[in-house]
């Protein structure tokens, strides 16, 4: 059974550990390097990116976690698409730059503007997303694909190994998305 690690700094990881179990891995919570060390894959949840930034350097984890996604899989949502995307605006900050996506943080507004929404997905169904102080995806690179759009954003976007979400997919009891990024391990 492949061991998914959840960034457990900040942000609903226990909703992401349920949620991998939910669709048939085993998760760990990672607080260190040596606990990043264990996972076949890593999910960064949401929460706030500025605040996890820091605390990714306190912990002296930015490098160690710059450094998996050069090799193994990362998930990110909402404030872990924020890290994972190459430009991040409003304001600039700095990220992992994992992949070629550009990130307005707050891009749907403030949380009174949070919401859930049914989003078409690329399989032809459609899966309820919930948006809380949510990001737009402003650009996808040309190596990225699109699996999801809202109001003509992309919301569900992988690249490669890496995958992020604007959205928070563990809040919801429907694991395809987690499964998803279970089979990339």
């Amino acid at each position: 059974m492949k061991t998914v690690g959840v960034l457990a700094l900040q942000g609903d990881f226990e909703a992401h550990r349920k949620a991998i179990e939910r669709a048939g891995a085993r998760a760990a919570e990672v607080r260190s390097a040596e606990h990043l060390a264990q996972c076949d894959g890593l999910i960064i949840p949401g929460g706030e990116s500025t605040t996890m930034l820091k605390l990714l350097d306190l912990e002296n984890l930015t490098g160690a976690v710059r450094a998996f996604g050069e090799r193994k899989p990362i998930y990110g949502t909402c404030a872990g698409a924020i890290l994972l995307a190459h430009q991040v605006t409003r304001p600039v900050q700095a990220s992992l730059d994992l992949m070629d996506i550009a990130v307005e943080r707050n891009g749907y507004g403030r949380q009174i503007d949070s919401r859930i929404a049914k989003v078409p997905v690329y399989d032809g169904g459609e899966f309820e997303a919930v948006f809380i102080r949510a990001p737009i995806i402003r650009k996808v690179g040309a190596d990225a694909r699109v699996l999801a759009s809202y109001q003509g954003h992309p919301v569900w976007v992988e690249q490669g190994r890496h995958m992020a979400t604007t959205f928070h997919p563990e809040l919801t009891d429907d694991p395809r998305i987690h499964r998803h990024f279970v089979e990339k391990l």
